[in-house]
């Protein structure tokens, strides 16, 4: 069985001198590839070195999360462009988008904090229109606002993957009409979240992808712990089972539709 770990973010265990072990643990678990995914401006330049250090393995994507938006959000969206050069190219912009769960306690503050986030999100698809390539959708409390910013950007919603999809059945099928997908986390293994199992069955497996998000989300049956790719395994059982699919086929699906996705052979 080969899985691959489509949103990650592996700084921390590289900063703690774990990555190789974390690896290692993936592997033996049937995760060979990883996406590990950009955030901000101190995870970018890492991410690149790290994907060029696992050439084929780990892959690596740059993008300005929504809970990294302030006032100068502009200078670092400014930067983005300058990683999509080879030889280190990212594979994806992301993640983006929009965060209303997180807003400042302050009206004030949290009003132009949504002003912000807007605007950087509304810069990065325009981005990512010019440089055609994927793009990793963060959406939280926020999903009518995000999928109107997505249609109005023009861009091709085959590009587009909600990662961690934390929605209904309802907003899916919204998604999935206008040509987009969503990946899935532990969430979906969690026991007060039969919506998220609703929508992971209104989606499908046709392009369905799987993530752990580690190292948050962790799933059952090891939540209460640090999350790590290795995981990825019973978030694949538990969507093969709410699918009523055999192991081994949602795997294959599911892996191939993240190379198709991220063009990553």
């Amino acid at each position: 069985m080969e899985l691959i770990d489509s949103h990650c973010h592996l700084k921390g265990f590289q900063d703690k001198g774990e990555l190789n072990a974390v690896l290692t643990r993936a592997a033996d678990a049937g995760v060979t590839q990883f996406i590990t995914v950009g955030t901000s401006l101190k995870d970018w330049v890492p991410y690149r070195e790290m994907s060029a250090a696992h050439p084929g393995k780990i892959f690596y994507t740059v993008g300005l999360h929504p809970c990294y938006v302030d006032a100068e959000w502009n200078d670092a969206v400014a930067q983005i462009s300058t990683f999509f050069i080879p030889p280190h190219a990212p594979v994806a912009l992301g993640e983006i988008g929009l965060d209303y769960f997180h807003l400042p306690k302050d009206p004030i503050l949290a009003g132009e904090t949504m002003i912000f986030q807007e605007e950087a999100f509304r810069q990065q698809l325009m981005l990512a229109c010019e440089l055609d390539c994927p793009v990793i959708i963060h959406s939280r409390n926020a999903f009518d606002d995000t999928l109107r910013m997505i249609d109005e950007s023009g861009i091709d919603w085959a590009r587009i993957v909600f990662h961690c999809y934390s929605y209904g059945p309802d907003e899916i099928s919204k998604i999935k009409e206008r040509g987009g997908r969503a990946s899935f986390t532990g969430i979906v293994t969690y026991k007060n979240a039969p919506e998220i199992r609703d929508a992971l069955r209104v989606q499908g497996v046709e392009r369905l992808m799987l993530e752990t998000d580690c190292p948050y989300l962790t799933p059952e049956p090891h939540r209460g712990k640090p999350n790590e790719p290795a995981f990825l395994a019973h978030i694949a059982e538990r969507c093969a089972d709410a699918l009523a699919l055999p192991l081994e086929s949602l795997a294959a699906q599911t892996t191939a539709n993240t190379k198709a996705f991220f063009q990553l052979d």
